[in-house]
C-alpha cells in the first residue's frame, strides 16, 4: 500500500480521520443502482478505475452491488486505534467490505472482525453497544466538513491536498519529497 511505503521510506506519521460517506445508508444496505440511479456510467467508469488501481497496488477487491452503512465500522475502528491496533482493524474491515462483501454494518460482523484481529469480542460489543467512541467519529466527521473534503480517500500534508488513489509519485509530492 502507498501509505505503508511513505512510512517505511520517509517515516511519515498518518492520522485518520473517517468520513460520513453516504451517513444515509441503512443498516441493511443499498444497492449501488439505486445509491447512484442516473449515474451508471459515471459508477462504471469508477469502479473500472478502483480495479485497476487496487491491482496495481496488489490489493484483492471483488465486484460488488451493493453498500453498507459504515458508521458502526468506524467506531470500533476508533476503539481499535485506541488500543494500538488501528491499522490492524483497518485492513480486516477491508478485507471483509471490499473482497468478502460482508455488511460492515451489523455488530456481529464487526465483532468476529474485531475478533480478527485479536480484540476481545465481548468488548468491542460493548464498546458498539454503549456508542463509546461515537463523539469520535462526530469529531472526524466534523473535521472533515470544515476541512471541505467531499470525497475518499482524500490526503492532507502541509495545506496540500490529494484527492483519489493517487500514484506513489502524488504522495511523495504531497510529502515534499518528490
Amino acid at each position: 500500500m502507498r501509505t505503508d511505503r511513505l512510512q517505511q521510506e520517509y517515516g511519515v506519521e498518518l492520522r485518520w480521520t473517517v468520513f460520513p460517506l453516504h451517513p444515509e445508508t441503512p443498516e441493511e444496505g443499498i444497492e449501488l443502482a439505486e445509491l447512484f440511479a442516473g449515474r451508471e456510467e459515471q459508477i462504471n467508469a469508477m469502479q473500472a478505475r478502483l480495479r485497476q488501481l487496487a491491482a496495481a497496488e496488489g490489493l484483492p477487491l471483488a465486484e460488488r452491488t451493493r453498500t453498507y452503512n459504515s458508521r458502526r465500522a468506524q467506531e470500533l475502528g476508533k476503539w481499535a486505534e485506541a488500543q494500538g491496533k488501528g491499522d490492524l482493524y483497518r485492513k480486516a474491515v477491508y478485507r471483509a467490505y471490499f473482497v468478502e462483501g460482508r455488511n460492515i454494518a451489523k455488530v456481529d460482523e464487526l465483532v468476529r472482525i474485531a475478533e480478527a484481529v485479536s480484540l476481545p469480542g465481548d468488548e468491542a460489543r460493548a464498546v458498539l453497544t454503549a456508542e463509546s467512541f461515537a463523539a469520535a467519529v462526530d469529531a472526524d466527521w466534523q473535521r472533515a466538513g470544515e476541512l471541505g473534503i467531499t470525497a475518499v480517500p482524500s490526503h492532507l500534508c502541509a495545506g496540500k491536498r490529494l484527492v483519489g488513489f493517487g500514484s506513489y509519485v502524488d504522495f511523495e509530492r504531497l510529502i515534499g519529497k518528490g
